[in-house]
């Protein structure tokens, strides 16, 4: 059953290019790792909530723009096998950290229910 492993973010709006390179630099490693696609997405329109939103799950401020991504998997096994590996592929400990507050980071994986 496939398996999906999905993030959101908030970076800061004027760091979006260094973003999206870490983010290309991430899903080429994931992939090389077993990950079947990731896809990385940079919000355009993500309304504030009072009660619950994105911006507000992940802290979000003014000068800062939330994304989202996710990364599938063949299966929980394959991702639970490969995962670790990724994170500690030598092509992410050189990079240095993400562009963003990675303690507002929020994940959460899932296996496949539906897909048309």
């Amino acid at each position: 059953m496939t398996h999906i492993v999905c993030y959101a973010a908030a970076v800061p709006t004027a760091r979006k290019a260094e973003y999206e390179k870490h983010a290309t630099l991430a899903a080429q490693v994931f992939k090389d790792h077993g990950a079947r696609r990731v896809v990385e997405c940079w919000g355009r329109d993500v309304p504030p909530g009072q009660v619950t939103s994105f911006p507000l799950a992940v802290q979000a401020g003014e000068d800062e723009t939330v994304v989202i991504g996710w990364q599938e998997w063949a299966d929980k096994a394959t991702c639970d096998a490969n995962m670790p590996k990724a994170m500690q592929d030598e092509r992410l400990k050189t990079a240095g950290p993400p562009p963003m507050d990675s303690k507002r980071l929020i994940y959460a994986s899932f296996d496949m229910m539906l897909e048309m």
